[in-house]
Formats: structure tokens, C-alpha cells, sequence
């Protein structure tokens, strides 16, 4: 696989752990390709904040790139993003990787979208992709959505189980809608298990300040308010940042609930997995796949495609050994997650 632009080295200590969710930043991308490369690449991913090799958010889009280069046997590029960028830069990465002829070609997060809204007019045979919105459409873009609320709602039911204290923390990353929806579902499920818990909850910076998604001293700090003022399970969706309260939470002994990938199994977490509950799992790499798949086929997807619990598109992860002797509380998520399919739960998607 090429990629246009070369990767950071990504660290296991707080300040270089990584974690995404659902923002963009990173590096500049530029052509560094032959001719020749250019015709290898066929199919193409910008990354969010963060880029590869964050443990979550990004590595499951370029683990669907992975798959679809080994069992479609496509040619794949990438491109990182750049620190504080604006959407001329966006604009400009999306038009490169369209005019070398890949198709499709990908946002990984939602703030590609007034990107694509720009792009994908020009380029009608291609197909564009965005992850995590619905805001903008047309007829060669695929809107790649999660039903997110879902999956937290389950982590919900788990925390308030497991919770010795009776008090739980979420953390996000920065207070937009997407994230929201991650509180919702998280909160709802913590009450509707146990209806006197408490939910501390912290959002790490305000748009248009997206520092929140990137910096894991600021995860880091308020796992620990958070931990101080009695939580016990902290449940961070917050990209990059994650990672410090990860690592905050692991410090106490306390329970933390991974995002986006399992993070129990993720190489860069390694030192902290033990006190990695679960996670709530989003099957971006699914839906990368797919959408590259559909191209190939000759059958693009374009409009919503959204992957919820009903098609395992959300879920909880029960990699941690400790987790899956934990019988009651796996009895009661599985519970929760047949009455959210039955439709006898409905899921809110703001707090």
C-alpha cells in the first residue's frame, strides 16, 4: 500500500498513546508518488485527527483498506491529516486523491463533509465516502453511519453493573452532536439499570476547538477529577485524548470502557488492557470494506448506510478474560441489546 504521507511514530505513554473518535487533524499530505503509483492506487482513505495508528477510530478504516486490498485485490492510498487545517486543505487532499483516479475515496470523520459537499461535483464517476454524517449528499456519495447511542447505551448497562460506588464517568472529547450521542445512550443505560447512580460527565473542549479529540493530558486530567470524586468506571469518547484516561483510569484500578475498536487487543494499549473492561465496537471497518466492494462490484452504495445493534454494526467487546466471567453483567447487556433490536428500548441520541 502507498501512502501519500508519512506516518508518526505513535508512543504507548500518555502524550503519545492513541486513541481516535470522531474529528480530523494530523499531518499534511502531499504527492510523493511515481506515475506508476498512481496507477496502482485505486481506492483511497483520508484519515481523521490522529491518523494511523491511533488504536481506534483510524486503524478500523485502514484495517478495511487492509482487507479489501488482500481479498479485492485493490490497490489502496492513504492520507493524513494536518495539525489546526482548515477545509481549503480538505478540499485539496479529497481533489488530489479523485484527480489520481481512486475510487473510491474516503473521509474518515465527519468533518470532511463541507469537503466532499465541495469535491464530489467535480468528480460524478467517482464515489465519495464520508464516516460519521449525513449532512451532505449526492448522487456518488455513500454516508457511512453508526447507530452509536446503541452501543453506549450497552456500556451504559455494563458500567452501572460492574460500579462499586455507584458513580460512573463519561468523557468527550468535544461537544458536538456525534459525541452527544455517545452520552445519551451511556447515561440512559447507566439509569436504566441503576436508577441512582450517578454520571459524571466532562466534555474536554468546545468546537470550533477540536483539541479535545487530540490530546491525552486533557483525557488524562479529568479521568482523574473524575476517579477523585468517586467514579469507578470511566467511559471516554474522545479520540486521541482517550488514551490518557485510559491510562488515568488503569493508574486507580479502576475499570475503563474502550471506543470505535476493542481497544483490549489494540498493541499501543498493551500496558493498560487489564483495566479495559469493554469497548464500544463501531464496525468502520466493515463499512470501509463494503463501500470499496460496492465499487468494485459496479454497484455503488450512495445515500445513508447505517450499521446498528440489529446488524451487529455497533456492539460490545468481551475480549478482557475478567469481563467474560462477569455472567450477570453479560446476561443483562445481552438482555438490553434483544429489548433495543425488539424495539421495546428506544435508545435517545441527545442527553
Amino acid at each position: 500500500m502507498r501512502r501519500i504521507t508519512r506516518i508518526a511514530t505513535v508512543g504507548i505513554a500518555s502524550a503519545a498513546l492513541a486513541l481516535s473518535a470522531t474529528a480530523c487533524g494530523g499531518k499534511k499530505s502531499s504527492d510523493t508518488g511515481s506515475s506508476s503509483d498512481k496507477k496502482e492506487a485505486s481506492v483511497a482513505i483520508a484519515y481523521d485527527i490522529g491518523g494511523r495508528g491511533d488504536q481506534s477510530f483510524n486503524d478500523a478504516a485502514y484495517a478495511g483498506l487492509q482487507q479489501a486490498e488482500k481479498d479485492l485485490k485493490v490497490k489502496g492510498a492513504e492520507a493524513e491529516p494536518t495539525d489546526g487545517e482548515g477545509e481549503a486543505d480538505k478540499v485539496q487532499r479529497l481533489t488530489e486523491l479523485a484527480r489520481k483516479g481512486n475510487n473510491p475515496v474516503i473521509g474518515v470523520g465527519f468533518s470532511y463533509a463541507p469537503a466532499i459537499k465541495k469535491v464530489a461535483p467535480k468528480f460524478p464517476k467517482t464515489t465519495f465516502g464520508i464516516i460519521d454524517d449525513t449532512s451532505v449528499t449526492g448522487p456518488n456519495i455513500a454516508n457511512l453511519v453508526f447507530n452509536e447511542e446503541q452501543g453506549s447505551y450497552l456500556a451504559g448497562v455494563a458500567a452501572a453493573k460492574v460500579s462499586k460506588t455507584g458513580t460512573v464517568g463519561f468523557i468527550g472529547g468535544v461537544e458536538v452532536p456525534l459525541i452527544k450521542k455517545f452520552e445519551a445512550g451511556f447515561t440512559q443505560g447507566v439509569k436504566d439499570t441503576n436508577p441512582n447512580a450517578k454520571v459524571l460527565s466532562h466534555y474536554l473542549t468546545q468546537p470550533p476547538n477540536f483539541d479535545g479529540f487530540s490530546k491525552p493530558d486533557l483525557g488524562k486530567a479529568t479521568a482523574q477529577g473524575q476517579l477523585d470524586a468517586g467514579a469507578d468506571v470511566v467511559y471516554a469518547a474522545a479520540g486521541l485524548a482517550g488514551s490518557g484516561a485510559i491510562e488515568a483510569t488503569a493508574a486507580k484500578g479502576k475499570w475503563a470502557i474502550g471506543v470505535d475498536s476493542d481497544q483490549y487487543n489494540q498493541a499501543g494499549l498493551v500496558k493498560y488492557k487489564d483495566h479495559i473492561l469493554t469497548s464500544v465496537t463501531k464496525q468502520v471497518q466493515l463499512s470501509v470494506f463494503n463501500l470499496i466492494k460496492s465499487v468494485e462490484d459496479g454497484k455503488p452504495q450512495t445515500g445513508e448506510v447505517r450499521y446498528g445493534l440489529d446488524k451487529d454494526g455497533v456492539g460490545l467487546a468481551d475480549s478482557n478474560p475478567e469481563y467474560k466471567k462477569m455472567t450477570d453483567v453479560i446476561a443483562a447487556v445481552n438482555q438490553a441489546k434483544a429489548d433495543i433490536i425488539a424495539k421495546k428500548i428506544t435508545v435517545k441520541t441527545t442527553p
